[in-house]
């Protein structure tokens, strides 16, 4: 673990005043109000793992299973960018989610998912397969995202609690239903100072016929 975050450090693009220059998902403003906002999110890529525990449990060893596949831990030995942000989220493909429910990284049977973006110059068959056969792939097409944006440190309290501040917002929009759990979005290392970090929470979203 200590080898992974001292790599991130070098690799990461950002810094403790939070500068970015990691690639970050690419997608246009649909409706700004305040710290929320609804994107339409162009398609990527994203590595995937799911991990049974408590929450930081699950986050620690899905962020090691992660990064050490894009620091080489894969059939050609290939390193990659750190794309951002890191999305963690509930694994519940089983489980219908009510605009009430606190979905956000809360343990289920199946266990807590996380997902690294892909560069987007990799094509879903140019990337090397991972040693670890418990991180999988999957192409993400374009799609609408309610999102909520707060900084300072986030855990699974503050998560959940603004999860249900966006739902409540997203109540006000009667054209657009609510198609996913909530998923949180880290977009900097824990090395970056606290009033510096961009943290969010993600819905994905559809339009309603008018």
């Amino acid at each position: 673990m200590k080898n992974i975050f001292a790599l991130l450090i070098l690799s990461s693009g950002c810094s403790l005043f939070g500068i970015r220059t990691t690639e970050q998902m690419s997608y246009k403003v649909i409706k700004h109000d305040g710290d929320k906002e609804i994107r339409l999110y162009d398609p990527y890529v994203v590595a995937k793992t799911v991990v049974k525990g408590t929450y930081k449990q699950a986050q620690s060893e899905a962020f090691r299973r992660l990064a050490g596949y894009i620091f080489g831990k894969n059939a050609k030995k290939q390193k990659m960018s750190m794309t951002s942000p890191v999305i963690y989220c509930q694994n519940s493909s089983s489980e219908k989610i009510s605009m009430t429910s606190p979905v956000i990284q809360t343990a289920t049977e199946g266990g807590q998912e996380m997902a690294f973006k892909m560069p987007s110059k990799f094509a879903l068959g140019d990337l090397p397969q991972p040693e670890d056969s418990r991180i999988s792939f999957e192409e993400i097409p374009s799609h609408l995202v309610a999102s909520i944006r707060y900084s300072w440190l986030a855990g699974e309290k503050v998560n959940q609690d603004k999860a249900e501040e966006l739902k409540k917002w997203l109540e006000t929009r009667p054209d657009y239903e609510v198609i996913s759990i909530a998923k949180f979005a880290g977009y900097d290392p824990p090395w970056t100072l606290p009033f510096l970090r961009r943290n969010e929470v993600l819905i994905e979203l559809k339009k309603k016929n008018p």
